[in-house]
């Protein structure tokens, strides 16, 4: 079955106009992204004990991945994404939700192949809010801490890049309430709309990596993009 199967009309879910944001526990909701007024799906999972031991063990035991390739869902062989990492329990699960995100993004966009990015953090590589290029990406943080993202009530546009005037988010004005702040948690998936998402120019989604802690001092990422 698609991992987008479901009713034709969309159900209830926590979304105001005024963010901008979808959020839900129901994977088909990522299709109100088609929506004008909406930037960003955000579907909240319960976090599998299977992955999630896997994902420990995984950043306990192993050094940096790094990994950025089209995948093609039909016919690519996901048991090579890490293979210092395939002999520990839970693996072929964690690749499993791998190939349902891929599908789910392809399917959704009408997409032959995405470019899938994989790879292990321990700095954070974009500190600062922004907005991506691009017409959509999908994020899920397997381990670590999630993508930090502003609502729009909580956020002034006209700071974002040259317009903070060479200062730090938190003294150019472009945080409006330190406190709305919102982190997405383990195992979600975020589906944002970028700048280049057609009618969305000055619209896109931002957000920014976190900043990795003693408690959680590195984070697994999977990014997917239209090719």
């Amino acid at each position: 079955m698609s991992p987008l199967a479901g009713p034709t009309s969309f159900q209830p879910v926590s979304y105001r106009p005024s963010t901008r944001t979808v959020v839900s526990t129901n994977f088909v909701d990522l299709t109100r992204i088609y929506e004008d007024e909406v930037n960003f799906c955000l579907i909240e999972r319960p976090l599998p004990a299977t992955i999630e031991g896997f994902i420990y063990q995984a950043l306990k035991l192993f050094g940096p991945l790094e990994l950025s390739q089209p995948v093609n869902p039909s016919d690519f062989n996901y048991t090579n994404l890490w293979p210092q990492a395939s002999q520990l329990d839970g693996y072929d699960t964690w690749l499993a939700d791998i190939e349902l995100l891929t599908t789910a993004f392809c399917e959704l966009f009408e997409l032959k192949q995405a470019g899938l990015r994989l790879r292990t953090l321990k700095i954070a590589m974009c500190p600062r809010f922004h907005v991506d290029r691009v017409p959509a990406r999908m994020i899920c943080s397997y381990g670590g801490i999630g993508t930090e993202w502003l609502p729009e009530y909580a956020l002034d546009r006209r700071k974002l890049g040259m317009g903070s005037g060479g200062l730090d988010d938190a003294q150019s004005g472009l945080i409006a309430d330190q406190t709305a702040i919102r982190r997405m948690p383990a195992y979600a998936v975020g589906l944002m709309k970028g700048e280049a998402w057609e009618g969305n120019e000055g619209q896109g989604f931002v957000h920014r990596s976190p900043t990795p802690t003693a408690v959680q001092p590195r984070r697994l990422v999977l990014t997917l993009d239209m090719l």
